[in-house]
């Protein structure tokens, strides 16, 4: 099992930045591969970034690549995801989920879910 808890949402002006965190517990961190989603109102949830398990490789989507960073602290046992310059488009609850297999960018192939945070970008 692994529990996970995001914070960080909040409020932010297109161009500004923010930080979310998402802290794991349970099964070792090292061993999960762990990603970012986000829904916004009346849209289907997306993805938004991977780190893998082991290696950390980092997978984005198009819409975030040069503005958003993924990472992860395994002694920390905590996964970041740095917003940078967002936009408007970019509002919506951002919830971390984990895997215990490999990469993958589709939301129902994961297995754990944090409750998710609110993040909100005003024009």
């Amino acid at each position: 099992q692994v529990q996970l808890v995001e914070s960080g949402g909040g409020l932010v002006q297109a161009g500004g930045s923010l930080r979310l965190s998402c802290v794991a517990s349970g099964r070792t961190f090292s061993s999960i591969t762990i990603s970012w989603f986000r829904q916004a109102p009346g849209k289907e949830r997306e993805f938004v970034t991977a780190i893998s398990r082991i290696v950390d490789t980092t997978y984005y989507a198009d819409s975030v690549k040069g503005r958003f960073t993924i990472s992860r602290d395994n002694a920390e046992r905590t996964l970041y995801l740095q917003i940078n310059s967002p936009e408007p488009e970019d509002t919506g609850v951002y919830s971390c989920a984990a895997r215990r297999s490999g990469y993958s960018s589709t939301w129902n192939s994961y297995d754990y879910w944090g409750q998710g945070t609110q993040v909100t970008v005003s024009s």
